[in-house]
């Protein structure tokens, strides 16, 4: 990082309020603005003309009450409302707000945030200059790769109370120890994913006064681990301790319980391991204990109940297995009456809830979701009027939604989704809860019952009602997040919905008509839905060009509909789109070239409709990222393109039940994905699929299966019902991480590639109905993983060879060949030797062997010469077999089989390239 060092001494005079900030002050900042790239003239009020002279007026600086000195700058970056999923325009708003070069020596200065402010490089050193500082915060995004290579300027930061250097890279400061012992008045440290690099043991802390330390994220060996947690037991005014998601991998030491004054203790995400100590009791002024993320195990030691100034209790993700009511009972002493956030998801958790829970009346915050806890809802939960959040998913309650469910009028979050839960939702359980945000009920056996004319008193966010018994629309279409109304009994046309819908699933209901009514409505708003879900209802007519205001739309999923007529050119205009899901509809006509700008794709499926034409070349050419390409069941017809091989990320290729001809490209080796396990399929389809989305249909072992979480490690390749011919080329046997691979019901001749063998993850295999010859190569008993086999109806020859796999099959997988040996019934002849004459005499056997072989040369001579002379005196004969032989010969080079059994005619090169797909 460029620097510009202010060498500025100001003076402490006394000085007229009235007249603003002091003079030297002004000028120090124009200094620094100057020294500053600034891209979104954050920095504009910072100026001397139009009234902007009194710099304690400027934007991010505060001054003195009293003396007018300039006391703090604050110059942080704005966020976007939503960081992980921005748009393009806000992310490069925000790219362009960052402030770029910095540095200054106002020794006045007491407050300095300059936290995620986009600097990058080199922390300078003149920043020691800054004796004054009480307060500095120098917290970095990861990707701006802001560093420390020398920790000594900060001891001349004598005053400092609050350092937060989270995210700057401290690996080569190894004397950041030594010189935070030099900071007398520290009392709050961050140090969070500074990758600290190891020290001595024996250096400890001298902080007695430290209040707050965070060493979350650091890559801190176990050793130095342990070793910090020892060094901070001696720190007796400590009231604050995080080491959250570090790599410590030990037991929790017991001298950490016997910090007496600890108020705040956070040691989650990490792997400290062995039973919760019964001495977590000593941390009698504990407020906040959080240990979620760890390999600890229970059961919760009895001694908790003595903590009666505890308010939060975050333990998920713990191995506790044990009863939810012995914890409650645990809890309910003096805990109780103080405790407002107790979270044990993921904990092994059984048994029921009890009335004990009506004794924490407290509580705002109740996490119980992923255990195994059974039975009902008890109705005391409506005696928890402070609740806000309550989770209860993913458990086994059975029985109805109590009525006392409505008393919540505080709650904002209700998930209770994936339960044994049933009966009737009314106004009585929700039409009292005006807070309420997220609704979650998805997965039980509800039926809604309000009136139609129902206004309900909240405003939802999040509302997912998965397999309910719902015959109409609800008032669900005013949520403005996530709407989930999937596997219901929907009928009728589809809703208007509001732009702000995030995600919308209506798929698997009885939803008629066309998609113009949610598509076309408003056509000059912009729609911020990204995940589209209508599949499986009985929606009719064209897909409408209405996309141009939905631009964000990354999933778009129309299948299992009647949908017909061709596919709009101006869904080319989506190019932020990585699925599309089109399949099971009747679509007929070309694929339009300007999907060619959906570069995103990952996934495209349109099988089963009626699209014609050859498969489009620019597939291979644009859509570079696809990982599934499923054109099964259309009308498709010509060569596969050997641009398709360009697709070194395609997994899953599904071309079957077409009309295409010519042989199988022999480019094939060009798939990457199937060649080598990448094990990951990018940030893009990670998303989708952890939103549930991200569904790949594919026909595997005679099954059509669904695939998306595991879709990952999928390869598989189906060619089938075709007209394809040739041979196998040898070049599929590189793919070795297929698990499928279906050529049957085409014209392929040769043999089984010998090498077939090599493709040790096959799971399913499948040749039947072609024109293959030869043996089953000796190779494919190497098949371990080999769980479906059809070689039925080639002509196949020989002995099966022995593997435990090709054993158990059915016979009907070998049948319509001529093979022999176990499954089949055919015995293969014993392989004897035939003797000859042996020395010293012989038998009549002998008499009869040697006739056999005077016979067979007699046979052979005359019948080469019934054949053959010919055409050695006959001209005419030999003309013919010159002719005969020049038309057989491509049959012969290519196949090496029998031309009277089995012609296998292939396009020579010149040929093929002559028609165009």
């Amino acid at each position: 990082m460029s620097v510009l060092l202010v060498l500025l001494f100001l003076s402490l005079a006394t000085v007229n309020i009235n007249e603003g900030c002091i003079e030297s002050d002004r000028q120090a900042l124009l200094m620094f603005k100057n020294d500053v790239t600034d891209g979104a003239n954050r920095l504009s009020s910072w100026s001397l003309h139009h009234g902007h002279g009194d710099c304690c007026q400027w934007d991010g600086v505060v001054c003195d009450n009293v003396t007018a000195h300039v006391l703090e700058l604050h110059l942080a970056n704005p966020r976007p409302l939503l960081d992980d999923y921005g748009s393009d325009a806000e992310n490069e708003a925000m790219e362009r707000s960052k402030l770029r070069d910095f540095i200054g020596s106002i020794e006045s200065l007491r407050h300095l945030d300059l936290s995620k402010a986009g600097f990058g490089g080199l922390v300078p050193n003149q920043l020691g200059n800054l004796s004054s500082l009480e307060y500095l915060n120098l917290r970095a995004d990861i990707e701006d790769n802001l560093y420390v290579t020398d920790l000594q300027w900060l001891s001349g930061l004598s005053l400092i109370e609050h350092l937060d250097l989270s995210d700057v890279n401290l690996a080569q400061a190894s004397n950041w120890l030594q010189v935070l012992n030099t900071l007398p008045f520290l009392k709050i440290l961050y140090l969070s994913g500074c990758q600290l690099p190891q020290v001595p043991p024996p250096i400890h802390l001298n902080l007695s006064s430290l209040a707050i330390l965070d060493l979350s994220l650091n890559d801190i060996e176990k050793s130095l681990g342990v070793s910090i947690i020892h060094g901070l037991v001696n720190l007796t005014s400590l009231r604050h301790l995080d080491l959250s998601n570090n790599l410590f991998n030990s037991s929790i030491p017991e001298s950490l319980y016997s910090l007496d004054s600890l108020q705040f203790l956070n040691l989650g995400s990490n792997k400290f391991r062995g039973k919760l100590s019964s001495s977590i009791g000593n941390m009698s002024s504990a407020i906040d204990l959080d240990l979620s993320g760890n390999e600890l195990e229970g059961p919760i030691p009895i001694t908790m109940g003595n903590l009666c100034n505890l308010k939060s209790i975050v333990f998920s993700e713990l191995n506790l297995n044990q009863d939810v009511s012995t914890i409650l009972a645990v809890l309910s002493g003096c805990v109780s009456n103080q405790l407002d956030k107790l979270d044990l998801s993921r904990c092994h958790l059984s048994g029921q809830l009890t009335n004990q829970l009506r004794n924490f009346k407290s509580l705002k915050e109740l996490h119980l979701s992923g255990n195994s806890v059974s039975g009902p809802i008890p109705i005391s939960i409506g005696e928890l009027s402070s609740l806000i959040v309550l989770e209860l998913d993913q458990n086994q309650l059975k029985g109805q939604l109590p009525s006392s469910i409505g008393k919540l009028t505080n709650l904002e979050i209700l998930d209770i989704s994936t339960n044994l839960l049933e009966g009737v939702v009314s106004e009585t359980h929700i039409g009292n809860l005006p807070k309420l945000k997220v609704f979650q009920a998805s997965k039980n056996s509800f039926v809604l019952r309000v009136s139609p004319d129902w206004i309900p008193p909240f405003e939802l966010e999040v509302l997912g009602l998965r397999s309910w018994n719902i015959p109409g629309i609800p008032w669900a279409m005013s949520v403005d997040s996530v709407i989930d109304l999937s596997f219901n009994l929907l009928s009728g046309p589809l809703p208007q919905i509001s732009p702000n819908v995030f995600f919308l699933d209506m798929s698997n209901n009885n939803l008629s008509g066309s998609l113009s009514p949610l598509l076309c409505y408003k056509l000059k708003e912009t729609m911020g839905t990204v995940i589209l879900n209508l599949g499986g209802n009985v929606l009719s007519g064209g897909i409408p060009d209405c996309w141009l205001n939905w631009q964000n739309l990354q999933v778009i999923k129309l299948g299992n509909n009647r949908l017909n007529g061709s596919i709009p050119s101006s869904m080319g205009i989506l190019q932020s789109i990585v699925s599309l899901h089109l399949q099971k509809n009747h679509l007929s006509g070309e694929i339009p070239l300007s999907l060619s700008n959906c570069t995103d794709l990952i996934l495209l499926d349109a099988g089963e409709n009626e699209l014609h034409g050859s498969i489009p070349r620019w597939i291979g050419d644009s859509l570079r990222k696809l990982v599934v390409l499923s054109l099964r069941s259309n009308k498709f017809s010509g060569y596969i393109p050997d641009d398709l091989c360009a697709i070194g990320s395609l997994q899953v290729l599904d071309l079957a039940d077409n009309n295409l001809i010519g042989s199988i490209p022999r480019c094939v080796s060009k798939f990457r994905a199937m060649a080598k396990f990448n094990g990951s399929m990018g940030s893009a389809i990670s998303y989708v699929i952890g939103a549930g989305t991200f569904v790949a249909t594919i026909v595997m072992k005679d099954q059509m299966l669904e695939y998306s979480t595991n879709l990952n490690l999928v390869r598989s390749i189906d060619l089938s019902n075709n007209k394809l011919s040739g041979e196998i080329p040898v070049e599929v046997t590189s793919l070795v991480e297929l698990i499928s691979l279906n050529l049957s019901h085409n014209l392929l001749c040769g043999t089984i590639p010998d090498r077939i063998g090599e493709l040790r993850s096959l799971e399913s295999v499948d040749f039947s109905v072609n024109k293959l010859s030869g043996s089953i190569p000796e190779s494919m008993s190497y098949l371990t993983f080999l769980s479906h086999l059809n070689l039925s109806f080639n002509n196949l020859s020989g002995e099966i060879p022995s593997s435990t796999q090709l054993q158990s099959f059915d016979s009907s997988c070998y049948e319509g060949n001529q093979l022999c040996g176990l499954p089949v019934p055919n015995m293969c002849p014993e392989n004897g030797t035939i003797h000859g004459v042996g020395h010293g005499g012989g038998n009549g056997n002998e008499n009869s062997t040697d006739w056999f072989w005077f016979g067979l040369v007699v046979g052979f001579v005359i019948g080469f010469w019934s054949v053959f002379g010919p055409l050695v005196f006959d001209k005419r004969w030999r003309s013919i077999y010159t002719l005969f032989g020049s038309q057989t010969n491509v049959v012969f080079s290519q196949c090496k089989i029998e031309v009277s059994k089995f012609p296998c005619p292939l396009p020579t090169q010149d040929s093929r390239s002559k028609i165009k797909p």
